[in-house]
């Protein structure tokens, strides 16, 4: 069957909803969104695959989702169904533009370089069954009427994306030889992002310039060595001002390998538009 039906996708139908609440679970999706033509959404979605096959492209490659496959589109990203099985349901875990930049959810960020070059992985049965079990706790909670309520999902969405996390890793060490520089390099990131803030360092440790190293990740990954290391610092450096109020800024400062708190507070507003003051105050 072709998905070309007039029916309106869950993912518009709720539109508001998912802007009003920051994260929603869509249950019963048959389709990719935009009725067979190019779809680009604004919001971060998780798209886990029950039963039956849909046929499409992301990004203009081509893609089969089959059952208990799961999908982590990031936003802006082109998706284009063009054959889906009578059968096929699935469950979207939407996550909204604006609740992106909240300092929990920071590790939805720190991970963009694991999905976006290939947003799919299959899961196995036990590791489908784990998922879905964080799924329903998470339904649950958002039909709770409750003050805490948004912040409960936050933890919950953190605990999921941790446990896929987990299963990608293994999907990520199989690609290691098509993919080698740049998953080095996201190790290498890890462990030194806080001392080391310059392309060259991590160049030096792949044994290439950095101009040449720069290029490869580009082609690797979508984005330049410079977009991930500030990714990760200003990802780091949120969620410490958020979470550690026991830290000064100078403190967070020292902590993510900068000389002085005012050179950190200069580099924190470029990269969000704010001082780190300012960040702390508002969340």
């Amino acid at each position: 069957m072709n998905n070309s039906h007039k029916e309106i996708h869950a993912l518009e139908q709720n539109a508001l909803k998912i802007n009003e609440e920051g994260i929603i679970i869509l249950d019963n999706v048959k389709s990719l969104p935009g009725s067979g033509a190019p779809y680009s959404s604004p919001h971060y979605v998780i798209c886990i695959n029950h039963g039956g096959t849909l046929k499409g492209s992301y990004d203009e490659k081509e893609i089969t989702f089959a059952p208990h496959d799961i999908s982590v589109v990031y936003p802006d990203h082109i998706v284009k169904g063009s054959k889906v099985s009578d059968d096929y349901r699935a469950t979207l875990i939407v996550v909204s533009a604006t609740a992106l930049d909240e300092p929990l959810l920071q590790i939805i960020k720190q991970n963009q370089y694991r999905y976006e070059p290939q947003p799919g992985m299959g899961l196995q049965k036990h590791e489908y069954d784990v998922l879905m079990h964080v799924v329903s706790v998470m339904r649950e909670t958002s039909l709770l009427d409750i003050e805490n309520k948004r912040t409960m999902l936050t933890l919950q969405m953190q605990s999921f994306l941790q446990l896929l996390n987990y299963y990608r890793k293994r999907k990520l060490n199989d690609d290691i030889a098509t993919n080698r520089i740049s998953a080095q390099f996201h190790a290498n990131l890890s462990k030194h992002f806080r001392q080391h803030h310059d392309v060259g360092f991590y160049a030096e440790l792949a044994c290439l310039t950095s101009k040449h190293f720069s290029t490869v990740i580009k082609q690797e990954t979508g984005h330049s060595a410079a977009h991930w290391i500030h990714s990760q610092i200003v990802a780091e450096a949120k969620m410490l001002l958020h979470m550690r109020h026991d830290l000064s800024v100078q403190a967070i400062a020292d902590m993510l390998g900068f000389d002085e708190q005012a050179s950190f507070s200069r580099y924190f507003r470029r990269e969000t538009g704010m001082s780190p003051s300012e960040f702390r105050e508002g969340n």
